[in-house]
C-alpha cells in the first residue's frame, strides 16, 4: 500500500506504514466502541465520524493516494513489542509556507503514562525534520489534555499559543493550545522515559 517504505525504531517504540493487515486492527481499535476512552483525550469537541472495516479501509486506500510523490507517508503505525497502539500523523495547515502540524493517538489506554508517547513523538519531529525542509513542528492540544502538553514540552517543544475558552466538552470550557519547535531548537532528548 504505501509508497515507500518507512520503518523507524526507537528503544521502544518502531514507527512504520500501515500495511493491509493492519487496518482490521486499528479499524478495531479507533472504531469498535461508541465512546472510546482515547478519544475523551483526543479532541473530543469534534465527533468521531463512524466507519465500517470497509469505509475505513476505502479511506485509508484514499489516504495513500493523495500522497505527494516524495512526500513521506503522513501516518504511521506505532508499534510495541509487536502490537499496535496507536499511530503518529502530521497534516499541513498551510503547504505553500511548509507550515506542518504533528499528532499522535495511543489507542490503547494500558500503554498511556509509559513513555511510549514521548519516544513516538521524538522520532516522528526528528523524522519530519530530516525528510522535509521545515522551519517549524507543531502541535495542537486542548488544555485539559495535560498529558499531551507534558509530552511536547518534555520533547521541546514550547507553548507558542493559548486561545482562551475555545473548546467546550461536557459542558465546561477549554483553551486551545499551541505549542511547537524551531528546527535550530530542535534537540532530540537522549534519555526517552
Amino acid at each position: 500500500m504505501p509508497k515507500t517504505e518507512t520503518v523507524i525504531r526507537g528503544t521502544n517504540v518502531i514507527l512504520r506504514n500501515i500495511e493491509e493487515n493492519d487496518i482490521p486492527i486499528l479499524w478495531q481499535m479507533i472504531y469498535k466502541e461508541d465512546e472510546p476512552e482515547w478519544k475523551k483525550w483526543d479532541a473530543p469537541y469534534y465527533p468521531l465520524e463512524p466507519h465500517s472495516l470497509e469505509s475505513y479501509r476505502s479511506h485509508e486506500y484514499a489516504r495513500q493516494q493523495r500522497l505527494a510523490f516524495g512526500e513521506p507517508d503522513s501516518r504511521l503505525i506505532m508499534e510495541v513489542d509487536g502490537d499496535i497502539i496507536g499511530t503518529v500523523t502530521y497534516y499541513w495547515e498551510h503547504k505553500p509556507s511548509l507550515w506542518l502540524e504533528v499528532g499522535i493517538g495511543i489507542y490503547d489506554p494500558a500503554y498511556w503514562n509509559g513513555g511510549y508517547g514521548t519516544e513516538a513523538l521524538t522520532l516522528w519531529v526528528d523524522h519530519l525534520f530530516s525528510v522535509l525542509p521545515l522551519a517549524r513542528i507543531g502541535l495542537t492540544t486542548w488544555s485539559r489534555n495535560e498529558r499531551m502538553m507534558r509530552v511536547s514540552e518534555k520533547i521541546g517543544m514550547r507553548l507558542e499559543g493559548r486561545l482562551r475558552r475555545t473548546r467546550i466538552f461536557e459542558g465546561e470550557y477549554y483553551d486551545s493550545i499551541r505549542m511547537g519547535v524551531l528546527r535550530e531548537e530542535w534537540n532530540p532528548p537522549n534519555n526517552l522515559n
